[in-house]
């Protein structure tokens, strides 16, 4: 008679270490050492569960990862402590079965931030609390019964999502070392499976999201940013998530600028007056991925905004720099170069989703909530919590 076991993640414990190299965030950046971290995992091994996002994934891990980071100077740059969920799956599981890439985003607390008096030349964050992402990819060098030892290569990034300026961020590659700790089922499951049946589903989806960003240097306020988003596309299998879709952003900073009529209006557009709620305006259309994994969404998106008038205005300011003399406001503008040709168009978003219904199941209605980071090319421009409808519907 074939044994069987409840097939139930099981818990396990990792832990890595590592050394990394990070950039400089600005000119005069302060002077740092390698950058060292520790971090700690506690997360589920979802190997021979029976949901199709488990078996898709070909038996991912997810979970927590606990970090702290002596970021080389502990004067100026000082701590990083992280809170980072994650998920991490097999690169090439038909061919490899000892490669993997690892992912989380979470959040992170930074001991010591900008301050234009007593930390003035370290412009990478500007307030404690930030947003973190950390990637990888690790390759098994000894696998034991209850163990396996890795080594890795990946990057970190921490910044504030724009809530605050200055906020040019901080950008680490790291390699490490880590293993994990599972104590694995005695009873091996024999028993026989049923057959895996493959599935595509159309949806459509509608959200609403609230965000936050500051403007520039003088502006430093934060303003409220609103957004709104409709898509389409096709659940494969349960797990992978792809989509097409068109978004709107009004920006109040942006607005607040336009009717207040302040210099770059009164000097570049005025006829920006005329209609300061378009030209406070952001409308584009994107693509989306996301991995579905049971309650819980982990979402990319990449856009190209046809529509920002306003970007010209906010580029030339955050690039360049304001001073004042005797009272009088002095304006250097950033160029409007290439660089700023391309950001001006590509949008890019990233974010976790959580689901009231087990997307396993294929419920035909679902409702979400998420946190968002969103970017022009990869560079922070507001964070957002989002809250939307999905429905599921087959032809």
């Amino acid at each position: 008679m074939a044994q069987q076991y409840l097939p139930k993640a099981p818990a396990y414990l990792g832990a890595e270490v590592s050394i990394g190299w990070l950039g400089d965030s600005n000119s005069g950046f302060p002077e740092h050492r390698l950058q060292k971290s520790v971090f700690l995992n506690l997360g589920k091994d979802h190997s021979g569960g029976l949901k199709d996002w488990e078996y898709y994934l070909k038996g991912p891990k997810t979970g927590i990862s606990l970090g702290f980071s002596d970021l080389g100077n502990t004067t100026d740059l000082g701590f990083a402590y992280s809170i980072l969920p994650y998920t991490e799956f097999d690169l090439f599981p038909k061919k490899l079965d000892n490669l993997s890439l690892f992912l989380a985003f979470g959040g992170s607390y930074i001991t010591e931030k900008y301050d234009p008096e007593t930390n003035p030349f370290n412009k990478g964050v500007s307030t404690n609390i930030n947003w973190s992402f950390k990637s990888s990819i690790l390759y098994d060098v000894l696998k034991g019964d209850n163990s396996t030892w890795r080594i890795g290569l990946g990057y970190i990034h921490h910044s504030n999502g724009h809530v605050r300026k200055p906020n040019r961020g901080y950008n680490s590659i790291f390699l490490g070392a880590s293993v994990d700790f599972e104590n694995k089922p005695n009873v091996i499951d024999t028993a026989p499976r049923k057959e895996r049946i493959r599935s595509a589903q159309w949806f459509y989806t509608a959200r609403l999201g609230v965000g936050i960003n500051s403007f520039s240097d003088v502006f430093n306020e934060k303003e409220s940013v609103y957004a709104a988003a409709l898509s389409g596309g096709k659940v494969i299998n349960r797990t992978f998530k792809f989509g097409v879709g068109f978004y709107y952003h009004f920006y109040q900073h942006y607005y607040n600028y336009i009717i207040n009529e302040e210099t770059l209006i009164r000097t570049q557009e005025p006829q920006f007056t005329d209609h300061p709620i378009a030209n406070a305006s952001n409308f584009g259309i994107f693509g989306s991925g996301e991995i579905l994994l049971g309650h819980f969404g982990m979402e990319m998106n990449i856009g190209l905004n046809f529509y920002k008038p306003f970007y010209k205005i906010d580029w030339q300011l955050n690039e360049g720099y304001t001073y004042f003399r005797n009272g009088e406001e002095f304006i250097v503008l950033g160029e409007l170069n290439t660089y700023y040709q391309i950001k001006k168009y590509v949008f890019s978003r990233m974010g976790l989703k959580y689901y009231l219904f087990d997307t396993d199941r294929s419920p035909k209605h679902n409702i979400f909530i998420g946190a968002f980071l969103n970017a022009n090319l990869g560079q922070a421009d507001f964070s957002e919590l989002t809250v939307g409808y999905v429905h599921r519907f087959d032809f």
